[in-house]
């Protein structure tokens, strides 16, 4: 059986390297033939995220459905790539915007090359949050093979429903509900539930009332708002002042009242 095991040696670290990039630089522009090319028939790929073990025959659509949609999108390199033999490392974090912050991904890869195609990969992902200014472990990793999402894909989805409440606000809506989410956003429920509550570490209405309250304090900083502060907040979406309250205090450690009086206060200095 060795026959079937790549050729290695200081021989092969040019192969390695070469292919290695070529691999990198397709993902980097979104050029989904492009990395499929460099596959070998045999290819096997190992998400170990997900606990999945995928073939040539699979690879098209996981790949399409990890590839940024804007070259170097939210991947940063964390080391340059390193190469032994017939295997090259590569190191990157995969960030995951959400209504509270940052979290990211550190992923590795180990990437082996036979007959100048990529033959096996090995990926790893631990999620990690920020805490301060920095990042800091998660804990256990959450499980996602149900779900079949890898942490490129999560970013997407993300960035996705980011935009979507963005641009149709539908957190104006005092009712909205995750099935409504889910069906003008195109994922499942499920997915979107994992996405807040086991990467982002919030619920779905804690991510929409971010969304509201982030819409009132744009509304505070018009100078030509003259609401009330209550009214403001029913306008933003908020369907009881009692959330409304505490999703502000929560995010100011201020009452509205007081952070009004500290606006003017700044307002005349």
């Amino acid at each position: 059986m060795r026959s079937n095991l790549p050729a290695d040696g200081p021989e092969q670290t040019p192969i390695t390297a070469e292919t290695v990039m070529r691999y990198h630089l397709c993902w980097k522009h979104r050029d989904l033939d492009g990395v499929i090319a460099l596959y070998h028939p045999d290819v096997r790929y190992h998400d170990f995220f997900q606990n999945r073990v995928l073939g040539f025959n699979d690879l098209r659509d996981y790949v399409r459905a990890s590839l940024p949609r804007e070259a170097g999108e939210d991947i940063v390199h964390s080391d340059r790539i390193r190469v032994d033999g017939c295997t090259a490392f590569i190191q990157y974090q995969v960030t995951v915007q959400g209504g509270e912050g940052l979290v990211a991904f550190q992923s590795s890869e180990a990437i082996t090359v036979k007959d100048g195609l990529i033959w096996r990969v090995n990926e790893y992902a631990t999620l990690v949050r920020q805490q301060g200014n920095g990042l800091t472990n998660a804990g256990p990793r959450p499980a996602t093979s149900r779900l079949g999402l890898s942490p490129r894909q999560l970013s997407t989805m993300a960035q996705d429903l980011e935009h979507y409440f963005q641009r149709q606000r539908p957190y104006l809506d005092p009712e909205l509900d995750l099935q409504q989410v889910a069906d003008a956003s195109g994922y499942s429920r499920n997915q979107i539930s994992y996405l807040l509550n086991q990467v982002l570490g919030q619920s779905f209405y804690r991510y929409v009332n971010q969304a509201r309250l982030q819409h009132l304090m744009a509304s505070l900083d018009d100078d030509n708002a003259q609401a009330p502060i209550d009214d403001l907040a029913f306008s933003a979406g908020f369907n009881s002042l009692s959330a409304f309250y505490k999703c502000f205090r929560e995010n100011t450690g201020l009452t509205p009242k007081a952070y009004l009086k500290q606006i003017s206060l700044r307002a005349r200095t």
